[in-house]
């Protein structure tokens, strides 16, 4: 395997230390040096793509052996495929990254406290982000570009599933860095116990991402008092108000579960209004969607001969739908608030007041009318990429892209004067904004 920048530093906290230093000079270079970093990473990607396939194709074939004992599920073995167009399409995400507008140093707001005296808000990097995901190599230069574009200092955690796609991914990277900053800025780690050693630098690192599963998310959450930023459940619902349309709901449906069933965004519940219900039936319901098995959740469907949820929030990752039948859409928010998990949920509705209603009062991270939930994604929000998707109602929420990755600072500039001025009443504050 290449050699790459990562537990090699002799310490996990050199590594730490290393990475935020990296990250004073990343947020020091222009906006065109750190565009260029990206579009050259970009660059490298392709020109690099099939010794990065080569990788995959070991990873992979130790990933089938071990889901044929048993060791490992086939979700995570389809989520760590590489292919030639997946690269030209990770390529062609970062190039979108580059070419956003700058967004450190951006002024939110600027005003004159009084007597020459100016202040204004801007917008800054986090610091240095510590970023755990499984499976996905794909994750890792969508990651990186996004820690880049937005001056912050990056270190990642890979599934030991994607040992070699994720060093091979670092090794293209850090080849690049090297010609403008410290590569040290974004570095690869391995092993679970340099995770539990990173999660106690609070001192260095700002942010934790994790990526995964429910298990992964809940551990770091519970192991660390670094913030986290993420979500560990992805039980999202779409409801069936009473005057959805059938060839509406099949299309939204099957697309919302079926397109990627192991997807975070892809739906666990379907609650269909009563009176749609009762007009059209469980087997035209079934019709509208063959391939999901549904598991009645509601007296009113016992007679399907479906098994009961076990509960109801569950999070199934794969072709199974649990269905609960309400009696109107206050009954499907109160559902959603009481075993949602805060992630997307969506209504299939043709009465504007209604969807109107539900999108205003259901409080998930994303919600949507008449759509299927797998929109929920940075990329298809034109964010370029995310490092994850949040569920926190504090700082980002939803798809987190580059805006979710930054801070505010305070920047002001007087001439020589002080607070003993104003008690002595030689100057006053007059606050005015500045347009």
């Amino acid at each position: 395997m290449e050699n790459t920048q990562t537990t090699s530093i002799p310490s996990l906290r050199d590594v730490a230390k290393a990475a935020r230093k990296g990250s004073y000079q990343l947020r020091a270079l222009s906006t065109e040096d750190r565009r260029a970093i990206i579009q050259e990473f970009a660059q490298s990607l392709r020109a690099h793509s099939a010794e990065i396939l080569r990788a995959n194709e070991h990873d992979l074939r130790d990933a089938q052996a071990l889901q044929a004992s048993g060791e490992m599920s086939p979700e995570l073995v389809k989520r760590l495929g590489l292919s030639k167009a997946r690269i030209d399409e990770l390529a062609a995400g970062l190039e979108t990254i580059a070419d956003m507008p700058e967004p450190i140093q951006q002024t939110l707001e600027e005003r004159q406290l009084g007597d020459g005296v100016f202040l204004k808000k801007v917008t800054a990097p986090l610091g240095l982000l510590l970023v755990i995901f499984e499976s996905r190599p794909d994750a890792l230069p969508q990651i990186a570009a996004l820690a880049l574009k937005s001056g912050n200092g990056l270190i990642l955690k890979g599934g030991r599933e994607a040992q070699r796609s994720n060093a091979k991914l670092h090794q293209i990277l850090s080849e690049v860095l090297s010609k403008h900053v410290s590569p040290a800025v974004v570095t690869l780690v391995e092993g679970r116990a340099a995770v539990q050693s990173l999660l106690g630098m609070d001192e260095y690192i700002d942010l934790v991402i994790p990526r995964g599963s429910n298990s992964l998310v809940r551990h770091i959450q519970e192991s660390t008092r670094i913030p986290v930023l993420g979500h560990a459940d992805g039980v999202c619902h779409v409801y069936v108000h009473a005057d959805a349309d059938p060839e509406m709901v099949e299309r939204l449906l099957n697309d919302s579960k079926l397109d990627y069933p192991a997807a975070c965004n892809a739906a666990e519940s379907v609650l269909v209004h009563r009176d749609w219900w009762q007009r059209h039936g469980f087997e035209h319901l079934r019709a509208l969607c063959p391939a999901i098995q549904f598991l009645s959740g509601d007296a009113a469907s016992q007679d399907c001969g479906l098994p009961n949820v076990e509960h109801p929030r569950t999070e199934y990752g794969d072709a199974r739908l649990a269905l609960f039948v309400v009696d109107d859409v206050d009954t499907a928010i109160d559902h959603i608030h009481a075993y949602g998990s805060g992630h997307t949920e969506s209504i299939i509705c043709a009465s504007n007041s209604v969807a109107e209603r539900f999108v205003a009062e259901v409080d998930s991270a994303s919600v949507f009318h008449n759509l299927s939930t797998r929109f929920a994604d940075g990329y298809r929000y034109g964010l370029g990429a995310e490092v994850g998707i949040s569920t926190s109602r504090i700082h980002a929420r939803g798809p987190v892209g580059v805006q979710g990755l930054l801070t505010t600072r305070w920047l002001a500039v007087g001439n020589g004067h002080t607070v003993g001025d104003i008690k002595a009443g030689k100057w006053a504050f007059d606050w005015r904004e500045i347009e």
